[in-house]
């Protein structure tokens, strides 16, 4: 059974960090990432990262304070946040493929983890 189960979320003060994971079971994919999702608002692209060669690319509103990258021999990805505003509150979803047309765009991917719960307070 293919799962992908999110972990490292939680409450942060604003100008803090958090590091959430995501582990994988049951199958390799070329390509990880994080999407979020706030109350009210669209799934939002945050990040994603290819096994091969490493390449990572992030949402433009990153700027620098979140990196993502993964450990292929555990099979999982991470995404370091540093600077968090409040505005990063969200619940943050790992995603997986191996093929995806726009990896921007959350539905070109198939496999979704529960969610992990990150609030930043000011």
């Amino acid at each position: 059974q293919v799962q992908l189960v999110e972990s490292g979320g939680g409450l942060v003060q604003a100008g803090g960090s958090l590091r959430v994971s995501c582990a994988a079971s049951g199958r390799t994919f070329s390509i990880m990432g994080w999407f979020r999702q706030a109350p009210g608002k669209e799934r939002e692209f945050v990040a994603a990262v290819r096994r091969t060669w490493g390449t990572t690319y992030y949402g433009d509103f990153v700027k620098d304070r979140f990196t993502i990258s993964r450990d292929n021999a555990k099979n999982t990805v991470y995404l370091q946040m540093n600077s968090l505003k409040p505005e990063d509150t969200a619940v943050y979803y790992c995603a997986a493929d191996d093929f995806v047309t726009d990896n921007r765009r959350a539905n070109d991917y198939d496999y979704w983890g529960q969610g992990t719960q990150v609030t930043v307070s000011s």
